[in-house]
């Protein structure tokens, strides 16, 4: 497995991000809620914003045939105080290529680079019924430490965090 961190010219795999975040949304959602909650150009452009690299990266995965086949986003936030955190804005994986070890991977890719830039703490939110991210998250030595309505779909969701030693 290879990642790579993708550029404003990666035109194609851009596109099928945005398809994926949508699939995420849809698998986290429903087709009802998550399948119409933005709209494509929205999502492509919401790649793009990622691509500065100061302050966020969008890392692919690619198998040994570069088919892409995972995808993570992060990026640097701010909390009330202005201090700076890690936020893991969205993981996928192709069923296919679950359990494989490539969220593993990709998950490994943002702490370094939230470590690379000083940040002392990251998290992500998660559906509180995304199962397989909470485990995997856990198993990283992420807690949960807030709970909350999606502010669009109501959905139940939960933060989890965690705070990263310096290397």
């Amino acid at each position: 497995m290879q990642l790579r961190t993708i550029t404003l010219d990666d035109t194609a795999a851009i596109d099928l991000i945005a398809q994926r975040m949508r699939a995420t949304l849809v698998e986290v959602e429903g087709e009802a809620a998550g399948g119409g909650m933005y709209s494509m150009d929205w999502l492509r452009d919401r790649v793009r914003w990622h691509l500065d690299g100061r302050a966020a990266e969008v890392v692919i995965a690619e198998d040994p045939t570069g088919e892409i086949v995972g995808h993570t986003i992060y990026r640097i936030e701010a909390g009330p105080d202005d201090t700076p955190f890690g936020l893991v804005s969205t993981t996928y994986v192709v069923p296919q290529a679950r359990r494989l070890g490539v969220a593993q991977q990709l998950l490994a890719r943002a702490e370094s680079w939230f470590r690379g830039h000083g940040l002392l703490q990251c998290c992500t939110w998660t559906s509180s019924t995304n199962a397989p991210l909470i485990a995997l998250y856990a198993r990283n030595g992420f807690v949960q430490v807030e709970r909350a309505l999606n502010e669009l779909s109501r959905t139940p969701m939960v933060r989890l965090a965690k705070q990263l030693a310096a290397r």
